[in-house]
């Protein structure tokens, strides 16, 4: 089993079928959006392939070290950024392949008028620990 991060986008990602903002669904949308995001993940938690998943939302700062004892240097927000992340999912599949198979579907979310959003989704892979050398 290799573990992937789904990555949706508020912005940054190349523009979909159904490209309406989520701001501007009706009430109804957004919930049917949502009841989809949890039925797909609970079907996955029953494939054992669903690891977790969250919205996050569009306000955030950078933060950086800000030197020895000093306090930590913070900008923004930077909610004109094209890089937000709208949220995540990570899943624990067999394969590259059922990854991708897994990011088609959720790509196929209702949006604006119940219609699929054809949303582009970043599929990136956890990193492997290295192997450990023996002498």
């Amino acid at each position: 089993m290799a573990k992937y991060l789904l990555l949706k986008h508020y912005r940054g990602a190349p523009a979909c079928v159904n490209d309406v903002s989520m701001d501007q669904w009706a009430p109804e949308e957004v919930s049917a959006h949502i009841t989809f995001m949890q039925d797909f993940a609970a079907r996955l938690e029953g494939t054992g392939e669903f690891v977790d998943a969250q919205a996050l939302a569009p306000q955030g700062a950078w933060v950086q070290y800000g030197g020895p004892g000093k306090p930590p240097v913070t900008d923004g927000p930077f909610a004109e950024t094209k890089d937000l992340i709208a949220g995540w999912m990570v899943i624990d599949v067999d394969s590259y392949e059922r990854a991708l198979e897994l990011a088609g579907e959720l790509s196929a979310a209702p949006g604006a008028n119940g219609e699929p959003i054809y949303e582009w989704l970043e599929v990136r892979p956890f990193l492997a620990a290295p192997p450990t050398v023996t002498e």
